[in-house]
């Protein structure tokens, strides 16, 4: 008799199974997405090795991030300035090459200056309507829904009277191997 064997490469592989919903903290939505987002920083931060630091006052942007590494040239330590947007209002897996996103013209104003001694960049973490739906644990990983795109918006016109709405690569996922090149892209005089 052959029994089969589960495929690693499924999806959802070595995490535990659904259960019914615990009872949640009466917390507002909106601030437990920028918490989760700022976890996701977080764990990216730790896999490339970088530190973190948070501006008191923050001033419109949310983090810096810090990087050493000896290939660097302009400084032995580079940092790039982060601000986080976090969303359920757009689906997992974009259609096209980028989606939408609308920021207030102050915000932009900000993201969008240029020249500048540190670069900045906009992170944008989409996840799923439901709390529920946000992560799961297994014995071998933690699993964040759904994803972090980022991109540079220096040189950014404003468009709208108040807001103004901006496309978000979806080739730009942020994780630890694109933090670690816009690292090393910074390091030697560049451009995240």
């Amino acid at each position: 008799m052959a029994l089969a064997q589960p495929d690693p490469a499924a999806p959802g592989h070595g995490l535990l199974p659904e259960r019914i919903a615990p009872l949640r903290g009466s917390l507002a939505t909106t601030a437990c997405m920028e918490t989760l987002q700022v976890g996701y920083l977080h764990a990216v931060a730790a896999a490339a090795g970088c530190s973190l630091s948070q501006p008191f006052p923050d001033n419109g942007i949310d983090w810096h991030v810090s990087h050493s590494a000896a290939g660097h040239t302009v400084d032995d330590e580079v940092t790039i300035k982060v601000q986080l947007k976090c969303t359920y209002q757009i689906p997992p897996h974009p259609p096209g090459g980028a989606f939408s996103f609308t920021l207030d013209n102050a915000h932009l104003v900000k993201l969008a200056r240029t020249p500048v001694s540190v670069h900045k960049i906009l992170v944008v973490m989409l996840v799923p309507r439901s709390q529920d739906e946000w992560l799961r644990a297994g014995h071998d990983r933690l699993a964040l829904r759904h994803c972090c795109y980022w991109t540079n918006l220096a040189g950014h016109p404003v468009t709208g009277r108040r807001r103004t709405t901006v496309r978000i690569p979806t080739s730009r996922i942020f994780d630890d191997r694109a933090l670690c090149e816009i690292m090393t892209r910074v390091g030697v005089g560049g451009r995240p």
